[in-house]
C-alpha cells in the first residue's frame, strides 16, 4: 500500500487542482477554494485513522484534539475564570488525543469498515452537515466541502488498491481488494450501522437541488 508522505502529496496535488479549477471557472472565491483544498488533504490521510501506528492517527487526532479545544474555550470562555478556562481546555486536548484516541484504537482494525466508500461516504456526509448547520455555510459551499473532503478519501483507497498491483511481478497482493471496497464485508452489521448514521444525517443535510446544480456546473467543466 502507498505509504502516509504518498498518499497527502497526491491528496494535496488533488486539492490544489480542485481549487484552481473551480476558482477558475467562479465556482468559488480563493479562500473557498483553499478551504476546499485542506479537505481534500484531510480527505487523503482519513482512511488510515484506523492504523494504529500510522502518523495518519496521530496527525488526526492532534487535529481533532485542536478543534476541541478551540470549540471547548468558544463555549466555556463566559463561564470560566482564565485559569479554571486553561485547565479545562488542557484535560479537552489529552482526553480527545490520548482518550478517545486510545479507545478508538481498541475498537477498530486497519483496512476494515474505515477503508471503504461509506465511510468516506459518511465523513463526507458529516463534514456537509456541519458546514451548514453549525457554522453557517450556504448549501452549495457544505456540499462543496462535504464532496473535497469525500474526494481525498477516494484518492487514499484508490492509491492503496493500485499499489496492491505488482507490476513487475504481474501479480497482485494479498492486499489486493481491501482497499478500495464498497463496505465491510467482513462485518456487515458494522457496514449496516453506519449506513444507518449516513441516512440520519439527512435532515441536516442542505437541500439536496443545491449538489444537484454543483455536480452539473461542475460536470461542464470536463466536456
Amino acid at each position: 500500500m502507498a505509504d502516509f508522505r504518498t498518499h497527502l502529496s497526491v491528496a494535496v496535488s488533488g486539492g490544489a487542482l480542485l481549487a484552481v479549477t473551480g476558482w477558475q471557472a467562479a465556482l468559488w472565491s480563493p479562500v473557498d477554494g483553499a478551504s476546499l483544498a485542506a479537505l481534500t488533504a484531510f480527505g487523503g490521510i482519513l482512511p488510515d485513522i484506523d492504523s494504529d501506528h500510522s502518523h495518519s492517527i496521530r496527525l488526526i487526532f492532534n487535529l481533532f484534539a485542536l478543534l476541541a479545544v478551540v470549540a471547548g474555550a468558544l463555549w466555556l470562555q463566559s463561564r470560566l475564570s482564565p485559569a479554571g478556562l486553561l485547565v479545562a481546555c488542557g484535560g479537552l486536548y489529552l482526553g480527545v488525543r490520548f482518550g478517545v484516541g486510545a479507545v478508538f484504537r481498541r475498537f477498530t482494525v486497519h483496512r476494515g469498515i474505515w477503508h471503504s466508500v461509506l465511510a468516506t461516504g459518511l465523513c463526507g456526509l458529516g463534514v456537509t452537515a456541519l458546514s451548514y448547520q453549525w457554522l453557517a455555510q450556504g448549501a452549495w459551499q457544505a456540499w462543496s466541502q462535504g464532496l473535497a473532503l469525500t474526494l481525498g478519501g477516494l484518492i487514499h483507497l484508490l492509491l492503496d488498491e493500485v499499489y496492491s498491483v505488482d507490476l513487475v511481478g504481474s501479480r497482485l497482493k494479498r492486499s489486493f481488494g481491501t482497499a478500495l471496497k464498497l463496505f465491510d464485508y467482513r462485518e456487515p452489521g458494522n457496514s449496516l450501522v453506519m449506513l444507518m448514521l449516513a441516512a440520519g444525517l439527512a435532515p441536516w443535510l442542505p437541500p439536496w437541488q443545491a449538489l444537484a446544480e454543483l455536480v452539473s456546473q461542475s460536470a461542464r467543466l470536463w466536456r
